[in-house]
């Protein structure tokens, strides 16, 4: 059974993965390392944790936050 994860933390997980994604192409970008920065900490510590949720759950946000991604690709 796939996990419920609120909508803000996971559109806050695809503009992570967005933003990496970003600094892979283009490296030593400082605003695009700050961007990631502030978004890894806004996941780290969104109230959804709160719940003593595991590792697993993590490794599922973004693997959800990827297929949304990959599937709002297709339809664009």
């Amino acid at each position: 059974m796939a996990r419920t994860f609120p909508p803000d933390l996971v559109q806050t997980q695809r503009e992570w993965t967005r933003t990496y994604e970003a600094l892979a192409r283009t490296p030593f970008r400082t605003v695009l390392r700050r961007r990631l920065q502030l978004l890894s900490c806004r996941i780290a510590t969104h109230p959804y944790w709160n719940a003593g949720r595991s590792a697993a759950a993590r490794t599922e946000l973004r693997r959800q936050a990827r297929a949304e991604e990959s599937q709002e690709r297709r339809t664009a």
